[in-house]
Protein backbone atom coordinates (compact mmCIF):
# COMPACT_ATOMS: atom_id res chain seq x y z
CA UNK A 1 0.00 0.00 0.00
CA UNK A 2 1.16 3.13 -0.76
CA UNK A 3 -0.04 6.96 -0.49
CA UNK A 4 0.10 8.77 -3.87
CA UNK A 5 -0.29 12.84 -3.79
CA UNK A 6 -1.37 12.51 -7.73
CA UNK A 7 -0.80 15.02 -10.76
CA UNK A 8 -2.50 18.38 -10.88
CA UNK A 9 -5.48 18.80 -8.47
CA UNK A 10 -9.39 18.06 -9.94
CA UNK A 11 -10.33 21.54 -8.56
CA UNK A 12 -8.95 22.54 -11.78
CA UNK A 13 -11.29 20.39 -13.66
CA UNK A 14 -14.37 22.44 -14.30
CA UNK A 15 -16.22 19.76 -14.77
CA UNK A 16 -15.73 18.24 -11.76
CA UNK A 17 -16.12 20.99 -9.35
CA UNK A 18 -19.39 21.59 -11.54
CA UNK A 19 -20.63 17.99 -10.42
CA UNK A 20 -19.15 17.89 -6.73
CA UNK A 21 -20.59 21.46 -6.20
CA UNK A 22 -24.01 20.26 -7.02
CA UNK A 23 -23.86 16.87 -5.32
CA UNK A 24 -22.41 18.84 -2.33
CA UNK A 25 -25.54 20.91 -2.41
CA UNK A 26 -28.21 18.41 -2.45
CA UNK A 27 -26.63 16.25 -0.10
CA UNK A 28 -26.51 19.37 2.41
CA UNK A 29 -30.41 19.68 1.53
CA UNK A 30 -30.92 16.29 2.51
CA UNK A 31 -29.42 16.43 5.65
CA UNK A 32 -32.40 19.17 6.46
CA UNK A 33 -34.86 17.04 4.91
CA UNK A 34 -33.88 14.14 7.01
CA UNK A 35 -34.96 15.56 10.62
CA UNK A 36 -37.37 18.22 8.85
CA UNK A 37 -39.64 15.67 7.76
CA UNK A 38 -39.99 13.88 10.70
CA UNK A 39 -40.75 16.76 12.79
CA UNK A 40 -43.45 18.34 9.90
CA UNK A 41 -45.56 14.75 10.04
CA UNK A 42 -45.12 14.80 13.64
CA UNK A 43 -46.67 18.02 14.20
CA UNK A 44 -49.91 17.45 11.71
CA UNK A 45 -53.23 17.06 13.45
CA UNK A 46 -53.62 13.62 14.44
CA UNK A 47 -49.99 12.77 13.70
CA UNK A 48 -48.45 9.83 15.12
CA UNK A 49 -45.63 7.31 15.08
CA UNK A 50 -48.22 5.38 12.71
CA UNK A 51 -48.31 8.32 10.03
CA UNK A 52 -44.50 8.59 9.95
CA UNK A 53 -43.62 5.45 9.51
CA UNK A 54 -46.18 4.92 6.39
CA UNK A 55 -44.55 8.10 5.27
CA UNK A 56 -41.04 7.59 5.69
CA UNK A 57 -41.87 3.38 3.85
CA UNK A 58 -43.37 5.33 1.21
CA UNK A 59 -40.22 7.14 0.22
CA UNK A 60 -37.61 4.04 1.36
CA UNK A 61 -40.10 0.86 -0.76
CA UNK A 62 -39.64 3.06 -4.06
CA UNK A 63 -36.01 3.51 -3.37
CA UNK A 64 -35.63 -0.25 -3.85
CA UNK A 65 -38.26 -1.31 -5.94
CA UNK A 66 -37.56 0.80 -8.81
CA UNK A 67 -33.08 1.03 -8.48
CA UNK A 68 -33.46 -1.47 -11.94
CA UNK A 69 -35.47 0.58 -13.75
CA UNK A 70 -32.84 3.75 -12.80
CA UNK A 71 -29.68 1.80 -14.13
CA UNK A 72 -31.61 0.80 -17.25
CA UNK A 73 -32.75 4.45 -17.57
CA UNK A 74 -29.17 5.62 -17.04
CA UNK A 75 -27.42 3.29 -19.84
CA UNK A 76 -30.22 4.46 -22.40
CA UNK A 77 -30.08 8.05 -22.09
CA UNK A 78 -27.48 10.97 -20.93
CA UNK A 79 -26.67 10.50 -17.47
CA UNK A 80 -26.56 14.48 -16.56
CA UNK A 81 -30.17 14.97 -18.13
CA UNK A 82 -31.10 12.38 -16.57
CA UNK A 83 -30.08 13.34 -12.98
CA UNK A 84 -31.34 16.90 -13.63
CA UNK A 85 -34.72 15.25 -14.27
CA UNK A 86 -34.67 13.39 -10.78
CA UNK A 87 -32.71 16.56 -9.27
CA UNK A 88 -36.65 18.54 -10.62
CA UNK A 89 -38.60 15.74 -9.54
CA UNK A 90 -37.22 15.45 -5.74
CA UNK A 91 -37.57 19.52 -5.85
CA UNK A 92 -41.42 19.11 -6.84
CA UNK A 93 -42.21 16.53 -4.07
CA UNK A 94 -40.00 18.46 -2.01
CA UNK A 95 -41.91 21.68 -2.29
CA UNK A 96 -44.79 20.16 -2.23
CA UNK A 97 -44.29 18.50 0.97
CA UNK A 98 -43.36 22.02 1.92
CA UNK A 99 -46.81 23.42 1.09
CA UNK A 100 -48.57 21.04 2.54
CA UNK A 101 -46.66 21.50 6.03
CA UNK A 102 -46.77 25.24 5.92
CA UNK A 103 -50.97 25.70 4.82
CA UNK A 104 -51.32 23.04 7.84
CA UNK A 105 -53.55 20.74 5.52
CA UNK A 106 -51.50 17.91 4.26
CA UNK A 107 -54.02 14.44 3.87
CA UNK A 108 -52.22 11.45 4.30
CA UNK A 109 -52.74 10.09 0.70
CA UNK A 110 -51.19 13.31 -0.73
CA UNK A 111 -47.90 13.06 1.68
CA UNK A 112 -47.59 9.46 0.57
CA UNK A 113 -48.22 9.97 -3.13
CA UNK A 114 -44.73 12.85 -2.50
CA UNK A 115 -42.61 10.56 -0.56
CA UNK A 116 -43.17 8.06 -3.76
CA UNK A 117 -41.76 10.99 -6.09
CA UNK A 118 -38.78 11.79 -4.14
CA UNK A 119 -37.99 7.88 -3.16
CA UNK A 120 -38.55 7.04 -6.95
CA UNK A 121 -36.02 10.20 -7.68
CA UNK A 122 -33.54 9.21 -5.76
CA UNK A 123 -34.11 5.44 -7.52
CA UNK A 124 -33.52 7.26 -10.86
CA UNK A 125 -30.39 9.10 -9.89
CA UNK A 126 -28.13 6.81 -7.93
CA UNK A 127 -27.17 4.71 -10.66
CA UNK A 128 -26.60 7.44 -13.15
CA UNK A 129 -24.29 9.21 -10.73
CA UNK A 130 -22.62 6.41 -10.47
CA UNK A 131 -22.55 6.08 -14.45
CA UNK A 132 -21.26 9.95 -14.68
CA UNK A 133 -17.57 10.18 -12.41
CA UNK A 134 -15.89 7.75 -15.43
CA UNK A 135 -17.18 10.19 -17.76
CA UNK A 136 -16.31 13.43 -16.09
CA UNK A 137 -12.51 12.43 -15.27
CA UNK A 138 -9.76 10.59 -16.59
CA UNK A 139 -9.24 6.92 -15.53
CA UNK A 140 -6.54 7.75 -13.55
CA UNK A 141 -7.80 9.98 -11.57
CA UNK A 142 -10.83 8.10 -10.65
CA UNK A 143 -10.26 7.00 -7.02
CA UNK A 144 -9.22 10.51 -6.30
CA UNK A 145 -12.72 11.87 -7.61
CA UNK A 146 -14.50 9.21 -5.45
CA UNK A 147 -12.23 10.06 -2.23
CA UNK A 148 -13.21 13.97 -2.60
CA UNK A 149 -16.20 13.33 -3.89
CA UNK A 150 -17.02 11.43 -0.88
CA UNK A 151 -15.20 14.10 1.58
CA UNK A 152 -17.48 16.53 -0.10
CA UNK A 153 -20.62 14.99 0.39
CA UNK A 154 -20.11 13.61 4.07
CA UNK A 155 -18.85 16.67 5.37
CA UNK A 156 -21.95 18.76 3.56
CA UNK A 157 -24.12 16.15 5.33
CA UNK A 158 -22.59 16.51 8.37
CA UNK A 159 -23.30 19.95 8.45
CA UNK A 160 -26.79 19.55 6.98
CA UNK A 161 -27.85 17.11 10.04
CA UNK A 162 -26.20 19.54 12.42
CA UNK A 163 -27.97 22.75 10.83
CA UNK A 164 -31.27 20.68 10.61
CA UNK A 165 -32.41 20.80 14.44
CA UNK A 166 -31.63 24.26 14.87
CA UNK A 167 -33.48 25.90 11.57
CA UNK A 168 -36.44 23.80 12.02
CA UNK A 169 -36.56 25.26 15.73
CA UNK A 170 -36.37 28.60 13.92
CA UNK A 171 -38.04 28.94 11.02
CA UNK A 172 -40.46 25.60 11.71
CA UNK A 173 -40.55 22.40 9.58
CA UNK A 174 -42.19 23.38 6.72
CA UNK A 175 -39.21 26.31 5.69
CA UNK A 176 -36.63 23.76 6.76
CA UNK A 177 -38.31 21.25 3.42
CA UNK A 178 -38.42 24.52 1.18
CA UNK A 179 -34.66 24.53 1.52
CA UNK A 180 -34.23 21.15 0.73
CA UNK A 181 -36.48 21.62 -2.62
CA UNK A 182 -34.19 24.80 -3.28
CA UNK A 183 -30.62 22.83 -2.92
CA UNK A 184 -32.57 20.66 -5.78
CA UNK A 185 -33.16 22.92 -7.73
CA UNK A 186 -29.80 24.30 -7.79
CA UNK A 187 -28.15 21.19 -7.97
CA UNK A 188 -30.20 20.58 -11.43
CA UNK A 189 -28.70 23.95 -12.27
CA UNK A 190 -25.17 22.96 -11.69
CA UNK A 191 -25.98 19.66 -13.29
CA UNK A 192 -27.29 20.81 -16.46
CA UNK A 193 -23.86 22.71 -17.08
CA UNK A 194 -22.03 19.69 -17.54
CA UNK A 195 -20.63 19.33 -21.02
CA UNK A 196 -21.07 15.86 -21.74
CA UNK A 197 -21.56 14.15 -25.44
CA UNK A 198 -25.01 12.32 -26.01
CA UNK A 199 -25.45 8.68 -25.97
CA UNK A 200 -25.80 6.22 -28.74
CA UNK A 201 -29.58 5.03 -28.98
CA UNK A 202 -30.32 1.23 -28.14
CA UNK A 203 -32.24 -0.67 -30.35
CA UNK A 204 -32.70 -3.16 -27.65
CA UNK A 205 -35.55 -3.55 -25.59
CA UNK A 206 -35.40 -2.58 -21.56
CA UNK A 207 -35.59 -6.21 -20.97
CA UNK A 208 -32.96 -7.17 -22.83
CA UNK A 209 -31.34 -4.22 -21.49
CA UNK A 210 -31.83 -6.01 -18.18
CA UNK A 211 -30.82 -9.05 -18.77
CA UNK A 212 -27.71 -8.00 -20.11
CA UNK A 213 -26.77 -6.17 -17.21
CA UNK A 214 -27.24 -9.12 -15.17
CA UNK A 215 -24.84 -10.92 -17.19
CA UNK A 216 -22.46 -8.79 -16.38
CA UNK A 217 -23.13 -8.23 -12.80
CA UNK A 218 -23.24 -12.07 -12.46
CA UNK A 219 -20.13 -12.91 -14.66
CA UNK A 220 -17.55 -11.37 -12.19
CA UNK A 221 -17.11 -13.08 -8.89
CA UNK A 222 -15.91 -10.73 -6.72
CA UNK A 223 -18.62 -8.46 -7.64
CA UNK A 224 -21.40 -10.68 -6.98
CA UNK A 225 -19.65 -11.87 -3.51
CA UNK A 226 -19.16 -8.87 -2.33
CA UNK A 227 -22.54 -7.30 -2.77
CA UNK A 228 -23.83 -10.60 -1.21
CA UNK A 229 -21.94 -10.00 1.69
CA UNK A 230 -22.82 -6.73 2.34
CA UNK A 231 -26.50 -7.31 1.83
CA UNK A 232 -26.25 -9.15 5.50
CA UNK A 233 -23.28 -6.67 6.37
CA UNK A 234 -25.83 -3.81 6.01
CA UNK A 235 -28.79 -5.70 7.40
CA UNK A 236 -26.81 -6.06 10.64
CA UNK A 237 -25.68 -2.30 10.72
CA UNK A 238 -29.47 -1.10 10.08
CA UNK A 239 -30.16 -3.18 12.94
CA UNK A 240 -27.69 -1.82 15.40
CA UNK A 241 -27.92 1.95 14.29
CA UNK A 242 -31.77 2.18 13.59
CA UNK A 243 -32.93 -0.20 16.87
CA UNK A 244 -30.44 -1.78 19.07
CA UNK A 245 -28.20 1.10 19.42
CA UNK A 246 -30.07 3.40 20.13
CA UNK A 247 -32.13 0.94 22.94
CA UNK A 248 -28.43 0.63 24.29
CA UNK A 249 -27.83 3.96 24.41
CA UNK A 250 -31.23 4.93 26.33
CA UNK A 251 -30.85 1.38 28.77
CA UNK A 252 -27.12 1.92 30.21
CA UNK A 253 -25.16 4.81 28.15
CA UNK A 254 -27.54 7.32 29.22
CA UNK A 255 -29.56 8.26 26.75
CA UNK A 256 -29.88 10.37 23.21
CA UNK A 257 -26.93 12.62 23.53
CA UNK A 258 -24.53 9.28 24.29
CA UNK A 259 -25.74 8.01 21.06
CA UNK A 260 -25.53 11.22 19.32
CA UNK A 261 -21.80 11.62 20.30
CA UNK A 262 -21.30 8.13 18.91
CA UNK A 263 -22.92 8.64 15.94
CA UNK A 264 -21.00 12.14 15.45
CA UNK A 265 -17.84 9.86 15.46
CA UNK A 266 -18.58 8.08 12.75
CA UNK A 267 -19.83 10.56 10.48
CA UNK A 268 -15.86 12.84 11.43
CA UNK A 269 -14.69 9.30 10.38
CA UNK A 270 -16.23 8.63 7.07
CA UNK A 271 -14.54 12.63 6.34
CA UNK A 272 -11.22 11.05 7.01
CA UNK A 273 -11.75 8.11 5.07
CA UNK A 274 -12.60 9.67 2.40
CA UNK A 275 -9.36 12.02 2.37
CA UNK A 276 -7.17 8.84 2.90
CA UNK A 277 -9.28 6.90 0.48
CA UNK A 278 -8.68 9.60 -2.15
CA UNK A 279 -5.11 8.76 -2.01
CA UNK A 280 -3.97 5.39 -0.78
CA UNK A 281 -2.56 3.48 -3.61
CA UNK A 282 -3.36 -0.69 -3.23
CA UNK A 283 -2.78 -3.67 -5.42
CA UNK A 284 -5.62 -5.70 -4.56
CA UNK A 285 -7.99 -3.30 -3.74
CA UNK A 286 -11.18 -5.59 -3.56
CA UNK A 287 -9.34 -7.60 -0.65
CA UNK A 288 -8.43 -4.41 1.00
CA UNK A 289 -12.00 -3.37 0.81
CA UNK A 290 -13.28 -6.20 2.25
CA UNK A 291 -10.83 -6.22 5.01
CA UNK A 292 -11.73 -2.95 5.69
CA UNK A 293 -15.48 -4.40 6.39
CA UNK A 294 -13.81 -5.65 9.53
CA UNK A 295 -13.77 -2.89 11.73
CA UNK A 296 -17.70 -2.34 11.67
CA UNK A 297 -17.86 -4.98 13.93
CA UNK A 298 -15.82 -3.53 16.39
CA UNK A 299 -18.63 -0.87 17.67
CA UNK A 300 -21.47 -3.16 17.71
CA UNK A 301 -19.28 -5.58 20.19
CA UNK A 302 -18.54 -2.70 22.39
CA UNK A 303 -22.06 -1.92 22.43
CA UNK A 304 -23.24 -5.48 23.42
CA UNK A 305 -20.35 -5.01 26.31
CA UNK A 306 -21.80 -2.10 27.22
CA UNK A 307 -18.36 -0.42 26.99
CA UNK A 308 -17.91 3.55 27.76
CA UNK A 309 -19.39 6.18 25.48
CA UNK A 310 -15.87 7.26 24.92
CA UNK A 311 -14.49 3.73 23.68
CA UNK A 312 -17.34 3.22 21.58
CA UNK A 313 -16.73 6.67 20.13
CA UNK A 314 -13.21 6.07 19.37
CA UNK A 315 -14.13 2.26 17.62
CA UNK A 316 -17.09 4.66 15.56
CA UNK A 317 -14.75 7.02 14.58
CA UNK A 318 -12.05 4.08 13.21
CA UNK A 319 -15.12 2.28 11.33
CA UNK A 320 -16.15 5.42 9.99
CA UNK A 321 -12.66 5.64 8.24
CA UNK A 322 -12.53 1.90 7.35
CA UNK A 323 -16.45 2.34 5.91
CA UNK A 324 -15.02 4.91 3.24
CA UNK A 325 -12.15 3.69 2.52
CA UNK A 326 -13.90 0.74 1.51
CA UNK A 327 -16.38 2.84 -0.60
CA UNK A 328 -13.94 4.63 -2.44
CA UNK A 329 -12.08 1.77 -3.55
CA UNK A 330 -15.03 -0.73 -4.44
CA UNK A 331 -16.76 2.71 -6.61
CA UNK A 332 -13.35 3.02 -8.61
CA UNK A 333 -13.13 -0.65 -9.00
CA UNK A 334 -16.42 -0.89 -10.62
CA UNK A 335 -16.04 2.19 -12.56
CA UNK A 336 -12.88 0.34 -13.84
CA UNK A 337 -14.02 -2.72 -14.86
CA UNK A 338 -17.21 -2.41 -15.59
CA UNK A 339 -17.81 -1.59 -19.51
CA UNK A 340 -19.25 2.10 -19.86
CA UNK A 341 -22.26 1.01 -21.16
CA UNK A 342 -23.24 -1.31 -18.88
CA UNK A 343 -21.63 0.67 -15.67
CA UNK A 344 -25.26 2.17 -14.23
CA UNK A 345 -26.87 -0.82 -15.11
CA UNK A 346 -24.15 -3.33 -12.74
CA UNK A 347 -24.26 -0.05 -10.60
CA UNK A 348 -28.41 -0.54 -9.75
CA UNK A 349 -27.58 -4.35 -9.24
CA UNK A 350 -24.92 -3.19 -6.36
CA UNK A 351 -27.67 -1.42 -5.02
CA UNK A 352 -30.57 -3.46 -5.17
CA UNK A 353 -28.55 -6.05 -3.83
CA UNK A 354 -26.73 -4.58 -1.19
CA UNK A 355 -29.64 -3.37 -0.03
CA UNK A 356 -32.41 -5.95 0.13
CA UNK A 357 -32.05 -7.48 3.17
CA UNK A 358 -31.87 -3.52 4.92
CA UNK A 359 -35.60 -3.61 5.70
CA UNK A 360 -35.45 -6.82 7.34
CA UNK A 361 -32.16 -5.89 9.50
CA UNK A 362 -34.88 -2.80 10.77
CA UNK A 363 -38.22 -5.22 11.40
CA UNK A 364 -36.39 -8.20 12.95
CA UNK A 365 -33.90 -6.49 15.35
CA UNK A 366 -36.66 -4.77 17.66
CA UNK A 367 -38.39 -8.64 18.15
CA UNK A 368 -35.41 -10.33 18.42
CA UNK A 369 -34.16 -7.18 20.99
CA UNK A 370 -37.06 -8.81 23.46
CA UNK A 371 -36.72 -11.93 22.91
CA UNK A 372 -32.81 -12.61 23.82
CA UNK A 373 -31.75 -9.25 24.95
CA UNK A 374 -30.31 -6.15 23.46
CA UNK A 375 -26.51 -7.15 24.26
CA UNK A 376 -27.07 -10.42 22.64
CA UNK A 377 -28.52 -9.02 19.70
CA UNK A 378 -26.07 -6.47 19.41
CA UNK A 379 -23.57 -9.39 19.51
CA UNK A 380 -25.46 -11.41 17.05
CA UNK A 381 -25.15 -8.51 14.80
CA UNK A 382 -21.43 -8.34 14.97
CA UNK A 383 -21.16 -11.80 14.57
CA UNK A 384 -22.79 -11.43 11.12
CA UNK A 385 -20.86 -8.52 9.83
CA UNK A 386 -17.67 -10.92 10.75
CA UNK A 387 -19.02 -14.12 9.43
CA UNK A 388 -20.58 -12.39 6.07
CA UNK A 389 -16.85 -10.59 5.54
CA UNK A 390 -14.65 -13.64 6.29
CA UNK A 391 -17.04 -16.04 4.03
CA UNK A 392 -16.16 -13.06 0.96
CA UNK A 393 -12.38 -13.88 1.84
CA UNK A 394 -12.69 -17.60 0.60
CA UNK A 395 -14.21 -15.73 -3.10
CA UNK A 396 -10.35 -16.15 -5.12
CA UNK A 397 -11.43 -12.59 -7.41
CA UNK A 398 -12.44 -10.89 -3.98
CA UNK A 399 -8.23 -11.84 -2.83
CA UNK A 400 -6.44 -11.70 -6.45
CA UNK A 401 -8.20 -9.48 -8.47
CA UNK A 402 -5.49 -6.56 -8.99
CA UNK A 403 -6.08 -2.51 -9.47
CA UNK A 404 -5.26 -1.22 -13.08
CA UNK A 405 -1.72 -1.16 -14.11
CA UNK A 406 -0.58 -4.29 -11.39
CA UNK A 407 0.51 -6.97 -13.24
CA UNK A 408 -0.62 -10.46 -12.54
CA UNK A 409 0.90 -13.59 -12.03
CA UNK A 410 -0.45 -17.26 -12.68
CA UNK A 411 -1.08 -18.03 -9.76
CA UNK A 412 -2.92 -15.13 -8.58
CA UNK A 413 -4.80 -14.43 -11.68
CA UNK A 414 -9.03 -14.33 -11.17
CA UNK A 415 -10.80 -17.43 -11.86
CA UNK A 416 -12.48 -16.04 -14.77
CA UNK A 417 -12.17 -14.27 -17.43
CA UNK A 418 -14.60 -11.85 -16.59
CA UNK A 419 -12.46 -10.55 -14.23
CA UNK A 420 -10.15 -9.39 -16.72
CA UNK A 421 -12.51 -6.71 -18.43
CA UNK A 422 -10.62 -4.22 -20.46
CA UNK A 423 -10.56 -0.72 -18.97
CA UNK A 424 -12.58 1.42 -20.64
CA UNK A 425 -10.64 5.14 -20.52
CA UNK A 426 -12.95 7.74 -21.20
CA UNK A 427 -11.87 11.18 -22.50
CA UNK A 428 -13.98 14.11 -23.25
CA UNK A 429 -17.13 11.86 -24.56
CA UNK A 430 -19.27 11.33 -21.63
CA UNK A 431 -23.56 10.75 -21.07
CA UNK A 432 -24.58 12.79 -18.11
Amino acid sequence: MTVSSGGSPLWRDQQFVLLISARVISVLGNGFARVALAFAVLALPEAGPGRLSLVLACQAVPQLVFILAGGVIADRMSRSKLMVVADVLGAGAYAGLAAMVLTAHAPLTAMCLLAVVAGTATAVFAPAMDGLVPLVVPVERLQQANGLLRVGINSSMLFGLALSGVTVALVGAGWALALNAASFMVSAALTARLRVSARPRRKTSGWADLREGWREFASRQWLWVVVAQYAIVIAALNANVGVLGPLTAEEHLGGARAWSVIVAAQAVGTIAGAGLAARVRVKRPVLVAVLSTFPAAVPIALLSAQAPVWLIAVAMFCAGIARDVFGVLWATTIQREIPEEALSRVSSYDWFGSLALAPLGLLVAGPIADSVGTSTALAGCAALVVLASTAALLAPQVRNLRAAGESVSGDEAPSTEASKAPEHVVGEEATG
